[in-house]
């Protein structure tokens, strides 16, 4: 007809993925952009004694490639005292300082050889983060059980890394 425009229609656009997936994808890059934010876990550096380092370091060359059924990623900085495994992460830290509310008189538990002590508090509330130390080893190393995992149970990621903790570690405080 003239005077009439012609118009061609055009087919949507296509998007690769699933809704849910391009959702993730697009958090993802929101996060990365507007916030800065990593999932990398990052481990924080201890002031430590040049035994104590090699300890540490000698520990984490050691350590499993996967932690209770869940695989090694990178971490920050490189070289860092520690390891993580899966997505949230269990984070091992190797030279942290004794926990300020450690008491001699305070109970811990014993998994594999190895004596852990965690607070009551995280003891009883299984939907929270926890963050058991080897006390009985040292220099001391954390692990950051995601509450995603807890419910699985901590042991058996502790009952995994003992036998790297007893051959890298010296003794330490003795659990009751």
């Amino acid at each position: 007809m003239p005077g009439r425009p012609h118009l061609t229609r055009v087919p949507p656009a296509r998007r690769l993925g699933s809704a849910r997936s391009r959702g993730v994808v697009a958090s993802a890059a929101a996060c990365l952009v507007l916030a800065g934010c990593s999932s990398t876990p990052t481990i924080e550096d201890h002031d430590l004694s040049a035994a104590d380092r090699a300890a540490c370091e000698a520990l984490v060359a050691d350590l499993p490639e996967t932690l209770a059924g869940e695989d090694r990623v990178a971490v920050e900085p490189e070289g860092a005292l520690g390891a993580a495994w899966g997505d949230p992460a269990y984070v091992l830290t190797c030279g942290v300082p004794e926990p300020a509310d450690y008491e001699p008189t305070a109970e811990c538990n014993v998994i594999a050889g190895v004596g852990w002590y965690v607070t009551d508090d995280q003891l009883a509330d299984q939907g929270e983060d926890a963050t058991p130390i080897a006390l009985s080893r040292t220099p001391y190393v954390e692990v950051l059980v995601p509450a995603d995992y807890r419910t699985l149970g901590i042991d058996r990621a502790l009952a995994e890394l003992a036998p790297a903790l007893e051959e890298h570690l010296a003794e330490g405080l003795s659990c009751l």
